[in-house]
């Protein structure tokens, strides 16, 4: 008797303790959990807001201003600035419903009916390589999961993670600098004066003729005043001719 009880009691306890580790198992890799996980590591930091669903996520850290999304479970993750996000996008059977876009006005959820497709919300990141990111919040054959959201939750869901991305474009838009003043008007510039080089003086212009007196003339040598011939006066009173006498 005290066997089978002893027996009893180790298989009551090996159950529990196989039925704990299927349950750690099971919260372990949680699909919302390892996304999470994968954010952290990839964003050293938990991340603030997450979107999960069909096995793929996306995540924000405003702290350190990044954004991450997550492929198979959060086994790939590919992170981006938040500044890089553009805009995001409601789509309902390839039709878009509501958008939230960089620099524009939000364009709201008009109709909620859900549609026999799927739900889809759409990233926009300015990136070349990847430019866009989607998330299948319900596609069809998710009605037969566990605690799967319907296509009309699935959209409201979707139409509160627009709004969210449109606040994450207010909140990374930088401010616009104001306008830098214009330049004050250049004078007009002056060409430098250039040194003028002095005037040699005027050695070659003769000197005017009253400065100077001419020369005396010379007399010639060698001859007086008596050597002149002497010249009679033709009206020096003579005597009368005495033949007119």
């Amino acid at each position: 008797m005290d066997e089978t009880a002893r027996l009893l009691l180790w298989l009551a306890l090996a159950g529990t303790a196989v039925t704990f580790a299927g349950s750690a198992a099971i919260w372990f890799m949680d699909e919302d959990r390892r996304i999470r996980r994968a954010f952290r590591n990839v964003l050293k930091l938990p991340a603030d807001a997450v979107l999960s669903a069909n096995g793929r996520g996306v995540g924000f850290n405003f702290a350190r201003s990044l954004a991450a999304v997550a492929w198979d479970q959060g086994a790939w993750c590919l992170v981006y600035r938040i500044d890089e996000l553009v805009g995001a996008e409601l789509i309902v059977d390839g039709e878009v419903r509501a958008r939230a876009y960089r620099g524009e006005g939000r364009r709201a959820l008009e109709r909620t009916t859900p549609g026999t497709g799927q739900v889809t919300l759409r990233f926009i990141f300015d990136d070349a390589r990847y430019p866009d990111f989607e998330v299948a919040l319900w596609a069809p054959g998710d009605e037969a999961k566990r605690n799967a959201p319907s296509p009309a939750e699935a959209i409201q869901e979707a139409n509160r993670w627009i709004a969210r991305v449109e606040a994450i474009l207010r909140r990374a838009s930088p401010p616009r600098p104001p306008a830098p003043p214009s330049p004050p008007p250049r004078p007009p510039e002056i060409a430098p004066l250039q040194a003028v080089a002095p005037a040699s003086p005027v050695t070659d212009i003769d000197p005017p003729p009253w400065d100077e007196t001419p020369p005396p003339a010379r007399r010639q040598p060698g001859r007086s005043r008596r050597d002149e011939p002497q010249t009679r006066d033709l009206f020096e009173d003579d005597e009368p001719d005495e033949a007119l006498s």
